[in-house]
């Protein structure tokens, strides 16, 4: 008996041995698994905000204002990119204050007009707003205002703002939608969506304000799943669904030359009336945990949506009175990486954000059918600018490749463009203005592009 459990004590040594090992290699994905990304590396105290006179805004010639850019397609404006990279870029600026705090960590893109960045940050009880000086990064206003948040993934905002003229929209972990003057930071209104119904999901508000005509809107759950705010006072226009909201940004189609809201909430896809609230449709679709984080791709009156977890996506034909399917494979299950349709084909990233060894994919639009899947750029974000994909992985290594379905055609890369960072690079690159900008949790780079 004795020697039994000898041999009992010494296999559980040599278990705990090998899980040690295992969770010491990959303590990056475990961390994130477990939610427990913290902020580490270099943090500086919040400087003061300039004392000068702060200019009349300006817009610029190709800016990124929200999160689906101007055109709403997540495509950037500009119409040149450097395409060698063998010498590196040029890094014209960094600041390392936009988050405080141990739990504090942030993802939310910035968004630039003109002469004016804002981007959202956290303390330990309170979200902050920055508006920087695209240029050179100096701070030309900061605002804040106390909220209670969990601490899963950070406390502070995935969505990122949204610009329009001189307002700019925010919205909070905790489901505040704050509208400030962009000039000088002065709060215009706010509201909280679980005040008015919402609930917030497990990993916290993410939908990044949809701007629309006279309206802006979120997803907020609960009895609130979608709302539609009046943009200049804040009033509630009408509320539509039940249930829990997804972590994906609100996007729109135009069907039968009416706006229609596409809502990915927590257990399926919704068309809604941009008018009135109407809810024309809803098509149940069931991810693990109800992560549906991915925006809905819209080409003319197809949707495509994709969640992770071997999920997979769905290619839908839509009209004011249903989603009809085209097809539905396993190709593209992307976690929160949005896709992007290019000359009649699907390109993104499938797997899931907790390491960095997904596959980049193209597929055939009309079909379905896959062309080929590359694994040389890890698991991450891009952005379509001047023809090509910038992408950077969960390291922060960044990529430039050209769109081509016939093979995989990388051009350029640049390793550790954030340097040496623990933890995932969630928020996608931004380029703007002959810029390029990377967030990574309390940091913000600027490089000439």
């Amino acid at each position: 008996m004795k020697i039994f459990f000898k041999w009992v004590l010494m296999g559980a040594a040599v278990l705990l041995l090998f899980l040690s090992i295992y969770v010491w290699l990959n303590w990056s994905s475990v961390a994130i698994l477990m939610g427990t990304e913290g902020i580490t590396g270099k943090t500086e105290i919040i400087p003061a905000a300039s004392a000068q006179t702060l200019v009349p805004l300006e817009k610029g010639p190709a800016d990124w204002a929200t999160w689906l850019g101007i055109g709403g397609n997540s495509r950037s404006t500009v119409t040149s990119l450097k395409t060698d990279w063998s010498k590196g870029l040029q890094k014209l600026w960094e600041v390392d204050f936009l988050c405080q705090g141990r739990t504090s960590a942030a993802w939310a893109a910035p968004v630039i007009q003109g002469n004016r960045l804002v981007v959202t940050g956290r303390s330990a009880d309170e979200d902050l707003i920055f508006c920087l000086d695209p240029q050179d990064g100096h701070l030309l206003w900061q605002k804040s205002y106390s909220s209670k948040a969990g601490t899963s993934h950070g406390a502070g905002p995935r969505a990122t703002p949204a610009i329009e003229d001189n307002r700019v929209y925010t919205f909070g972990r905790n489901g505040d939608l704050v509208c400030w003057n962009l000039t000088d930071g002065a709060e215009i209104w706010k509201a909280n969506v679980n005040g008015l119904g919402g609930e917030t999901p497990q990993w916290g508000h993410s939908s990044s304000p949809l701007i629309l005509g006279d309206l802006v809107l979120v997803q907020g759950g609960g009895s609130a799943r979608t709302l539609a705010f009046d943009k200049m006072t804040g009033k509630v226009l009408w509320k539509s669904g039940n249930g829990k909201s997804g972590y994906a940004a609100l996007t729109k189609i135009m069907l039968q030359n009416k706006a229609v809201i596409l809502a990915f909430h927590g257990t399926g896809l919704a068309a809604i009336d941009a008018e009135n609230g109407a809810e024309l449709w809803n098509i149940p679709w069931s991810t693990p945990y109800d992560v549906n984080a991915t925006t809905p791709v819209v080409s003319e009156n197809r949707v495509f949506i994709t969640s992770g977890y071997k999920t997979g996506g769905i290619l839908l034909e839509a009209s004011r009175t249903g989603g009809k399917k085209i097809w539905q494979n396993t190709s593209i299950a992307a976690q929160h990486s949005d896709p992007f349709v290019i000359d009649g084909y699907l390109y993104g990233y499938s797997g899931d954000s907790s390491q960095n060894r997904g596959d980049f994919v193209c597929v055939e639009l009309a079909t379905g059918i896959e062309k080929w899947r590359s694994g040389e750029m890890g698991w991450g974000t891009c952005i379509f600018a001047a023809g090509y994909l910038l992408c950077q992985d969960i390291r922060g290594n960044l990529y430039l490749m050209q769109p081509n379905f016939d093979k995989f055609i990388k051009i350029s890369e640049l390793p550790q463009a954030l340097g040496k960072v623990r933890g995932p690079v969630w928020t996608r690159p931004v380029v703007a203005n002959g810029r390029l900008y990377l967030r990574f949790k309390q940091m913000l780079v600027c490089y000439e592009i």
